[in-house]
């Protein structure tokens, strides 16, 4: 950390933000935690719940502190930056406006939170990396993933969940007045209807890791495509152990997220054999569920197909009460009064566990269109800066962008998926990172862009 802050605050290299994230957000949750259980401070907990938002303060004031010639610079403004300005906009009249019951520091809060994803792509939009710095990015990307699934197995075989070692559940008690509940003593996300173990290694929950496997197998596999075949094991590694990660998390969208993931690059990226794959993968699926699977998982996966777990019929509960709301309140409801963010109160809460609606409840119709647009741009932009960029390492970054945010859009149906940080900042990072190549690949080259070049 100590060596980021240096670069950012003292040489002006802002983009290091990134190393830190990456670093730092999938292990969030376990800091926070181990540190209450070490010290029962909750202003030392405070400190480092609020480091990563400090980062990212510094972040922005070392690029305008060290952006030459910043007012001479003249934006390229496209499509997505438009939608993205668009949004906001809204967000912020939802902020001052009178609208909704929370009151007003509550909807800052909120709005804060909605703010970041905004400010991530705003650094992609404006990053400049060296070749060796992007192949760190991904070398870090892919370390992360295999301790993941190297802590999986020890969970596994110690069959205890990493949290109640790390002290979670005495964390979620005394700083989120969460009490414990379920077989496990942590909370009913760490396990299925029948009682099974749902994973999470040390990320937030299983949740958030199964979001995040996503973004590791897509890094392993463009780094697979375009590396040398001498390499290849260390990424196909990385992908059996993202995919072995995504298994004991036990995300049923996730894991089908997987699939319409893989769809997208072979037809997209016309790499029609991982649609063999895919399926032989499904095959396995289906005769270890039949053959070989204890009857706890047979029946959990049984449950999920015939849509009598209880867990799918609450998001159909939750999908109904937002949906109402929408309809009574179709001009918005106000901010913090959906979804699952901290300042969201249960007398409030409308909803909260599908993210269009999430937004569609709190911002309205046109708030919900505007995230759905941003998305479906984010992902046609990545896609046409991949094709465009003859640089290999923004390729690689364009193409996880564009397949982690097809992946992320069915668990966007069943969770307030924007929450889960260290995916949607780096995916967010990546997303602006792309547009920005793609900016360069049809420029004519004679308006400068706003960088810290």
């Amino acid at each position: 950390m100590s060596i980021t802050i240096d670069r950012i605050v003292f040489k002006g290299k802002w983009e290091w933000a990134i190393f830190f994230f990456i670093l730092y957000l999938p292990f969030y949750i376990s800091i926070l935690s181990i540190v209450y259980q070490a010290t029962g401070s909750v202003f030392l907990v405070n400190l480092f719940q609020y480091l990563k938002e400090a980062v990212l303060l510094l972040t922005l004031g070392s690029y305008v502190l060290y952006q030459r010639n910043v007012f001479e610079y003249r934006f390229r403004i496209q499509l997505i930056d438009k939608l993205f300005l668009s949004f906001y906009g809204l967000c912020f009249l939802f902020l001052i406006l009178p609208v909704g019951e929370a009151d007003f520091i509550t909807k800052a809060k909120y709005f804060k939170n909605v703010l970041i994803m905004g400010l991530m792509f705003f650094l992609g939009r404006n990053t400049s990396l060296a070749d060796r710095e992007y192949r760190s990015v991904f070398v870090m990307l892919m370390g992360i993933f295999i301790l993941a699934f190297g802590l999986n197995i020890f969970e596994k075989v110690a069959h205890i969940h990493f949290q109640n070692i790390s002290g979670y559940a005495l964390y979620n008690q005394a700083i989120n007045n969460v009490e414990p509940s379920g077989n496990y003593g942590l909370t009913w996300t760490f396990e299925t209807q029948t009682t099974g173990m749902r994973l999470a290694s040390f990320f937030s929950d299983p949740l958030d890791l199964a979001s995040s496997c996503l973004l590791g197998f897509s890094v392993a596999l463009i780094g697979f495509l375009t590396s040398k075949r001498e390499q290849s094991w260390f990424f196909i590694l990385v992908m059996l152990c993202a995919m072995g990660s995504l298994m004991f998390t036990a995300s049923r969208s996730s894991f089908a997220s997987f699939f319409i993931m893989l769809c997208f690059i072979a037809v997209i990226f016309r790499l029609y054999n991982l649609i063999k794959f895919g399926i032989g993968l499904f095959v396995i699926f289906v005769i270890y569920v039949i053959g070989y699977a204890s009857d706890e998982f047979y029946y959990f996966v049984l449950d999920t197909i015939t849509f009598e777990n209880a867990s799918s019929v609450g998001h159909l509960l939750a999908w109904i009460e937002a949906f109402n709301q929408m309809v009574i309140a179709p001009f918005g409801s106000g901010l913090a009064t959906s979804g699952n963010a901290t300042g969201v109160t249960d007398d409030l809460r409308i909803g909260g566990e599908n993210q269009y609606l999430i937004f569609g409840v709190q911002l309205g119709v046109l708030g919900m269109l505007l995230y759905i647009a941003i998305l479906v741009v984010g992902i046609w932009v990545s896609v046409r800066a991949f094709r465009k960029t003859d640089n290999i390492h923004l390729a690689r970054i364009a193409f996880v962008a564009a397949t982690v945010k097809v992946g992320l859009l069915l668990p966007l149906f069943t969770a307030n998926a924007e929450l889960f940080a260290f995916v949607s900042w780096v995916s967010w990072w990546m997303v602006g990172l792309s547009v920005k190549t793609y900016g360069k690949c049809i420029s004519d080259g004679n308006l400068p862009v706003l960088t810290s070049q």
